[in-house]
């Protein structure tokens, strides 16, 4: 067991790759000392499935609840009333996965934003923080969330992989930012990686999206990614803000309990 408490604030553990060995995923990641996980919902089924998880492992999981923009075109007209019912759970502590993404247009732009919209209500109706995904569509996002600034209480920018300008309009929002093993990309993760000294420390979340985005730091590498490999992330951030990774492990540990309010 780590001497570390790391909690992975990002984790699709409703993955097909995950979700069959979701017992040895959470036991291996709780070896290397990562005691606590946010599972993300994308869609209404994804989200009933991850509330599941934390059912049968309520020590270590919550859940957001929402729609991914890939999912928007898909959603139905009562999704959204499912969503509210779902989030009544004492285990969900964000709405999302939700935002925008111009990058591969799964779903049309319109639909995307009139779906994260509605998200965005439900967030400030139901006083929940939202997860926030975006590609290639900050300047949009933004100018939906602005609006919502004083209505919804915490905003965590999933996944980050900006510079030091989209890092900066985030946390003029007072966005949590989310570091996941982009990181470790020693061929996209330049930007990040000159962008990551300058995120104060109160904001400063750490996730692997596992299965996604496994950290390429790591020799030999593993087949898939999974919270086990959390503090891979978190040694190679430390290096870079030239902080020691025990401080590292215990801000953002501290960080993400503010986040989810626990």
């Amino acid at each position: 067991m780590s001497a570390l408490r790391w909690f992975d604030v990002g984790v699709n553990l409703t993955n097909p790759k995950l979700l069959v060995q979701a017992e040895q995923v959470i036991a291996r990641g709780l070896a290397a000392g990562v005691e606590r996980q946010l599972v993300i919902g994308t869609n209404v089924l994804e989200s009933e499935q991850a509330l599941a998880l934390c059912e049968r492992f309520p020590q270590q999981l919550v859940a957001c609840v929402g729609i991914h923009p890939h999912d928007a075109a898909a959603s139905q007209p009562t999704d959204l009333a499912r969503l509210r019912e779902l989030a009544q759970h004492p285990a969900v502590v964000a709405i999302g996965e939700c935002g925008l993404d111009f990058n591969r247009n799964y779903s049309p732009a319109a639909i995307q934003q009139q779906v994260f919209t509605a998200q965005l209500e439900l967030a400030a109706e139901l006083k929940l923080p939202v997860y926030l995904h975006e590609r290639d569509a900050q300047a949009q996002q933004l100018a939906l969330l602005k609006p919502f600034l004083k209505s919804i209480p915490r905003m965590l920018a999933h996944c980050f992989t900006g510079g030091e300008k989209e890092l900066a309009n985030y946390l003029d929002l007072g966005c949590y930012i989310g570091i996941t093993g982009w990181l470790c990309d020693e061929r996209r993760g330049t930007e990040l990686q000159q962008a990551v000294p300058w995120i104060p420390a109160n904001r400063l979340l750490l996730e692997t999206d596992a299965p996604f985005l496994l950290p390429r730091t790591i020799r030999p590498r593993p087949k898939c990614n999974e919270p086990s490999l959390l503090p891979a992330i978190g040694e190679y951030l430390a290096q870079l803000r030239q902080q020691e990774v025990t401080t590292i492990a215990a801000q953002c540990w501290q960080n993400s309990l503010e986040f989810i309010q626990q």
